[in-house]
């Protein structure tokens, strides 16, 4: 955002009733690096590069590792998306209270960029498919989508096994998180996959996308189950919209409360729907991070 523009987003989110807590991060917003300089965690960050296959997306992964010694199995692991901004809201005094025997290995998956968000890579790589869709744009972005598949190769080819090359993992114990347009490749990575990670956590994702694409995928998912046993963490905040741009909605936890109840007593799935109170989108990235660390991996 241009800098004269930033006072007049400030006032009108302050004037217009409604728009403050929808209010998106500008897109030239930095990272927030500053827990990787501390020196009084109980982890040590590491960093790793990759590319795409087709060399398009350039890949940044913050990896922390705990100072308490690896169990005989290995790690357990918190698969961050977005890790860029996934680094900007792990809360430092948190990490301090997790409990040592339970303690993940934290695996931030960004991007090469100085930014929060990297729009344009994101878009492509958390969103699937759509059938029967010859060219793919974003309704939000405009930018070309559908790579979910591609980039979840990328992660269990390429990412998982160089995370595990340097630090032993736990694969019985993978916990995959994501907020928004990462929720919603959550939810593609469970529905389409769903032996890959242990928990699924997906933050307010965009059940919207694709005309609501991502409820069909439902289907058929108790065949792909069989023999396999998942846990899914649904979350969502109290004042988000049901749609970043459609109308107003009187019941915007609608499409959220249709896929519970959809997937409600499916035989191998586990499922918790959590909301945030009074939390709007954007707040709901940090909250649900959150949440997770306190519900997997805390004393009790």
């Amino acid at each position: 955002m241009r800098p004269f523009l930033r006072p007049l987003a400030v006032a009108l989110a302050l004037l217009l009733p409604g728009l403050a807590p929808q209010a998106q991060p500008a897109p030239d917003q930095p990272m927030d690096s500053r827990l990787l300089q501390r020196q009084d965690l109980p982890y040590r960050f590491s960093r790793l590069q990759l590319d795409s296959a087709d060399g398009q997306r350039h890949y940044q992964l913050w990896i922390g590792q705990p100072q308490a010694p690896a169990p005989k199995d290995g790690y357990p692991v918190l698969w961050m998306l977005d890790g860029n901004a996934a680094i900007g809201a792990l809360d430092a005094e948190q990490l301090k209270r997790l409990d040592p025997a339970r303690v993940p290995l934290l695996v931030a998956i960004g991007y090469q960029t100085p930014l929060r968000i990297e729009r344009n890579a994101r878009t492509l790589d958390y969103t699937p498919r759509l059938p029967g869709a010859a060219v793919q744009k974003d309704p939000l972005t405009g930018q070309p989508s559908g790579g979910a598949e591609a980039f979840l190769e990328l992660l269990r080819e390429r990412i998982r096994p160089a995370v595990a090359a340097q630090v032993p993992i736990d694969s019985r114990r993978q916990t995959l998180w994501g907020h928004s347009y990462g929720g919603l490749l959550v939810l593609h990575a469970l529905f389409s996959r769903p032996g890959e990670f242990s928990h699924y956590a997906a933050a307010s994702p965009s059940l919207w996308w694709g005309e609501q694409a991502i409820l069909a995928q439902t289907q058929g998912l108790a065949q792909r189950l069989k023999g396999q046993q998942a846990q899914l963490l649904l979350m969502r905040g109290g004042s988000e919209p049901a749609n970043p741009r459609g109308p107003a909605e009187p019941h915007p936890e609608r499409l959220a409360r249709q896929l519970e109840n959809d997937l409600q007593g499916l035989p191998g799935l586990t499922l918790t729907y959590h909301s945030f109170d009074g939390l709007s989108h954007g707040e709901t990235l940090a909250a649900s991070l959150g949440y997770v660390l306190e519900s997997l991996y805390s004393q009790p």
